[in-house]
C-alpha cells in the first residue's frame, strides 16, 4: 500500500529531548511512529535509573533555564510540575566562596548586559578586572548565530578570542573559563569561539533574566519522561527500548526504506536520528549505507567529553547555602558542579544526612580511577569550598563514568556538524549537536531540533499540522541597532578586494 493510502512510516532513532519530542508531535498528527532506544528505558543519559541499593542516580544533573521556553510550555501540556522553584547559584574555587548569583527576574530590569553585570556578587574580583570584558561586548554584537558568523568565529578558539579582546588573566581565569568548563564541558583553548559566544549570550548576556534556573524535583525520568513517554503512546506511537541500529536499508531511489537493528528491521518511509555525536558515530561505523554518503563520514570528525557523575550519602545534615554551585581551579582542564539534593529532589527532602550531586566535565583524569580512590577525592574537593563535609562520612556512593558523553564544541567543527536535512532526502537529524537557526542550546535545543526534524517530515509528505515552536526572545533594541549597524559596516567591506586569511 502506497503512502497515499496508509500513514507514512517514521523511525525515529533515540529516545532523549530531540527524539521524543519529534516522536510525540508525529504521532499527534496521526504518523505511524516507531522510537527505537538503544538503552533499556527512555531518556539516554539525562532519563536517570535506580541504583542496586534502589536509589534515585542520574547520569549528572541537568537545570532548565530561564528561556527554555519550549520545553516549559510542553511540560504545562502535559499537565505535569516537575520543577523546584527558580535557585540561587554560586560558584567557588579553592580560594573560597567566588561569586553568588541574584534570581535576576526578581531585580529592576536594566538593559543588556548591565543587570547581569552588576547584579552578580563578586566576592574577590576585582572591578578593573570585570571592566575588562567590555570590548567583548563587539564580538557578541557581531555574533548574530548566522552560518557566516558560525564559520568566522568557529577556528578560533575561545581563549584566543578573549586574549584578542583584552580581557584580563584574572577575569579569564576566574570568570569567563569556568563558565566554559561547566556551559561546553571543556577549557578555552579546546572550545570554538563560536560556540563560547553562542553560549555565552544565551544563558546570560541576552536578556537579564536568562541565567535563572529551575531543577526537576527528582529524575528526569521519572518527573518529565514517564509521563511523556504515556502521553506518546496513548497517540499512538511506539517505544521499543534495547533496539541498537546497525544499519539503515536503502532503495535504488536512493531514499532509507528500513532501519536494522542486529536481526530485525523496521520499515520506514522517512527516519529521524536524534542521538548524540557519540552513539551517530557508533551507527556511522556499522554502516555501509551512511558510510557512502560525504557528510556522514565528515562527523567521524567531531569529539565528545568524558563525563563523571558522582553522588554521596551523607551521614549528618550539612549546611549548603545555595542548591546549585560550580567550582573551578581544582584541576586546569576540569571543571564540576555540585548539587544539595535534599533541596532539590523531593525523594531527599525528609532524609537524615546530606545527599550531595557531584558531577566533573572534561574527566577524561578520573574514568580510569576505581569508586575507592574517586569518593575521597569528591569529599576533599568539596571540603574546599564547605569545610563540614570533611568531618561528614560517607554512607553510601554511586558513580558513572560516562566515557565520550556530551558534545564537544571544538575549534573547527562546526563544517562537520549535520543540518537537519541531509544527503538522504528522507532522513532528518536533531539533537544538541545538529545546526538550526533557533538560537538555543542544551536540552532545549535538542527539543527544538526534535520539533524542527518532525516538521520536515510533515513538509516531506504534506499530512498534518508542524509543530508551533516558540522562538528565542528577540534582542534587546540597543542589540538589534547595534548588529545592524555592524552588518551594514560589514557588508560596505566586502565591496573591496578581500586580502585578509579569514
Amino acid at each position: 500500500m502506497s503512502t497515499e493510502m496508509r500513514s507514512p512510516k517514521v523511525v525515529v532513532v533515540g529516545a532523549g529531548w530531540a527524539g521524543l519530542g519529534a516522536t510525540y508531535h508525529l504521532a499527534q498528527q496521526g504518523y505511524d511512529v516507531t522510537l527505537l532506544e538503544a538503552g533499556a528505558y527512555p531518556g539516554g543519559l539525562v532519563a536517570g535509573w535506580k541504583s542496586k541499593s534502589d536509589r534515585s542516580v542520574e547520569a549528572g544533573i541537568h537545570g532548565f533555564w530561564y528561556p527554555y521556553s519550549n520545553i516549559f510550555s510542553l511540560v504545562d501540556k502535559l499537565g505535569i510540575h516537575p520543577f523546584t522553584p527558580f535557585t540561587r547559584s554560586s560558584q567557588y574555587s579553592p580560594a573560597g566562596l567566588e561569586v553568588e548569583s541574584p534570581i535576576f527576574q526578581d531585580l529592576p530590569q536594566l538593559p543588556t548586559p548591565l543587570g547581569t553585570f552588576l547584579y552578580t556578587q563578586f566576592k574577590r574580583l576585582p572591578l578593573i578586572d570585570r571592566l575588562s570584558a567590555l570590548p567583548l561586548l563587539y564580538a557578541l554584537l557581531d555574533f548574530d548565530n548566522s552560518d557566516e558568523a558560525w564559520r568566522r568565529y568557529d577556528s578560533v578558539t575561545a581563549r584566543e578570542l578573549f586574549k584578542d579582546f583584552g580581557v584580563s588573566a584574572r577575569l579569564y581565569r576566574d570568570s569567563f573559563e569556568p563558565m566554559l568548563l561547566v556551559g561546553l564541558f571543556a577549557p578555552g583553548e579546546q572550545c570554538s569561539a563560536a560556540a563560547a559566544l553562542g553560549m555565552l549570550y544565551y544563558f546570560i548576556l541576552a536578556h537579564q533574566p536568562n541565567f535563572d534556573v529551575v531543577w526537576c524535583r527528582g529524575t528526569v525520568g521519572e518527573t518529565i519522561f514517564r509521563p511523556w513517554v504515556q502521553r506518546i503512546e496513548q497517540a499512538g506511537g511506539k517505544l521499543l527500548a534495547n533496539q541498537r541500529v546497525s544499519d539503515v536499508i536503502v532503495s535504488d531511489t536512493g531514499k532509507v526504506t528500513g532501519v536494522v537493528c542486529g536481526d530485525r528491521t523496521f520499515e520506514a518511509d522517512a527516519v529521524i536520528f536524534a542521538v548524540g555525536v557519540s552513539g551517530m558515530q557508533k551507527i556511522v561505523s556499522n554502516s555501509p549505507n551512511l558510510q557512502k554518503h560525504q557528510q556522514f563520514r565528515d562527523l567521524m570528525n567531531l569529539n565528545a567529553v568524558d563525563v563523571v557523575a558522582t553522588r554521596l550519602w551523607c551521614d549528618r545534615k550539612i549546611n549548603i547555602p545555595r542548591p546549585s554551585n560550580a567550582c573551578f581551579g581544582f584541576n586546569a582542564t576540569t571543571g564540576w558542579t555540585f548539587f544539595d539534593l535534599n533541596a532539590l529532589h523531593d525523594e531527599y527532602r525528609n532524609e537524615p544526612g546530606s545527599v550531595v550531586e557531584v558531577d566533573f566535565y572534561h574527566a577524561n583524569q578520573l574514568i580510569p580511577l576505581s569508586d575507592e580512590e574517586i569518593v575521597p577525592i569528591v569529599q576533599r574537593d568539596l571540603a574546599t569550598c564547605i569545610p563540614e563535609f570533611a568531618t561528614a562520612k560517607v554512607i553510601d556512593s554511586n558513580i558513572i563514568r560516562l566515557p565520550r558523553a556530551v558534545t564537544h564544541f571544538a575549534p573547527g567543527s562546526y563544517q562537520y556538524m549535520l543540518p537537519a536535512k541531509t544527503s538522504i532526502g528522507n532522513v532528518y537529524m536533531s539533537g544538541d549537536w545538529i545546526i538550526t537557526r533557533h538560537g538555543s542550546w542544551s536540552q532545549e535545543k535538542a527539543y527544538v531540533t526534535g520539533l524542527e526534524a518532525a516538521n520536515l517530515v510533515i513538509s516531506q509528505f504534506g499530512r498534518g499540522s508542524k509543530a508551533a515552536i516558540i522562538p528565542v526572545e528577540a534582542d534587546e533594541t540597543h542589540i538589534q541597532i547595534g548588529r545592524s549597524l555592524n552588518q551594514t559596516v560589514r557588508n560596505l567591506g566586502k565591496m573591496l578586494p578581500n586580502f585578509w586569511l579569514p
